[in-house]
């Protein structure tokens, strides 16, 4: 069983991003009414890398857009198989599954994914098989 983490540090996401060359990103055209637009990461070796919908933004306006949106990060370092992953899911947590509170279980907590303009995802690695976090 692969266990995936949960974080709204954002020195630990970054350090997880630029291990394997991955750069903050904003979905073109995303951003809604002043509402930050969806946030994701671009790793050079996954198979949409070079998507022209793809903006590469500063850290800076990263994680102002991910505090805006309240957003925590859950990935994972290895597949099921031992190999390195890049499976990563921006989330909006629920009040009762926050991180910073009660429900951890084994180094990971459940969130509530949500499917408007604040569900920001990149769930491929780099061989583009999506891997699901236990």
């Amino acid at each position: 069983m692969t266990l995936s983490r949960t974080t709204r540090d954002h020195d630990e996401i970054r350090r997880w991003a630029e291990a394997p060359g991955a750069v903050p990103a904003e979905v073109k055209g995303t951003e809604r009414g002043g509402e930050a637009g969806i946030i994701r990461f671009e790793f050079p070796k996954a198979p949409h890398h070079n998507d022209s919908k793809l903006e590469e933004i500063s850290w800076e306006d990263f994680f102002e857009k991910f505090d805006q949106n309240n957003l925590e990060l859950v990935y994972q370092e290895k597949t099921a198989d031992g190999e390195k992953s890049n499976f990563n899911k921006l989330v909006h947590p629920t009040e009762e599954e926050h991180s910073s509170r009660a429900g951890k279980k084994n180094g990971s907590t459940s969130a509530k994914s949500h499917s408007s303009s604040k569900s920001h995802s990149s769930s491929k690695s780099e061989s583009g098989k999506k891997h699901k976090a236990a």
